[in-house]
């Protein structure tokens, strides 16, 4: 019953969301892992870009009615290699670790964000059902 209704549309885009952060994460420490190793070329994950063109696709007004009808099995968020032709030093490799490091922090702020978003609409939720 509740399913239907629309309660956890928020909860599963957050989580979707989620989910894409934690992909994130790996690829980071992929890529700080192969700092030292030649001709590796830093990854990154397109999934802001897969999210705004999945709500622009989602047509509706307003953003309830968006994440809504969001399709998220339709969210394919692509694995990329970043810059691949550029490398700024000798052996090849173009990851810079003060770079990846800004962009763990970055992306951990963000992760924590998701969760504590999922967090308080569980609590609604559950203040609903008292």
């Amino acid at each position: 019953m509740l399913n239907n209704s629309g309660v956890f549309d928020y909860i599963n885009a957050l989580g979707t969301s989620l989910d894409a952060t934690a992909v994130r994460n790996n690829i980071i420490n992929n890529n700080i892992a192969n700092v030292n190793t030649p001709n590796y070329k830093r990854k990154d994950i397109r999934f802001e870009t897969e999210l705004k063109h999945a709500f622009a696709r989602a047509g509706e007004e307003t953003v309830d009615a968006r994440v809504k009808n969001l399709d998220l099995n339709a969210l394919d968020p692509q694995i990329y290699t970043d810059y691949e032709e550029l490398s700024y030093r000798y052996d090849g490799n173009n990851v810079s670790i003060q770079n990846e490091l800004g962009i763990l922090a970055k992306n951990q702020t963000k992760y924590n964000g998701l969760q504590e978003l999922v967090n308080q609409n569980f609590k609604q939720l559950m203040s609903v059902m008292k």
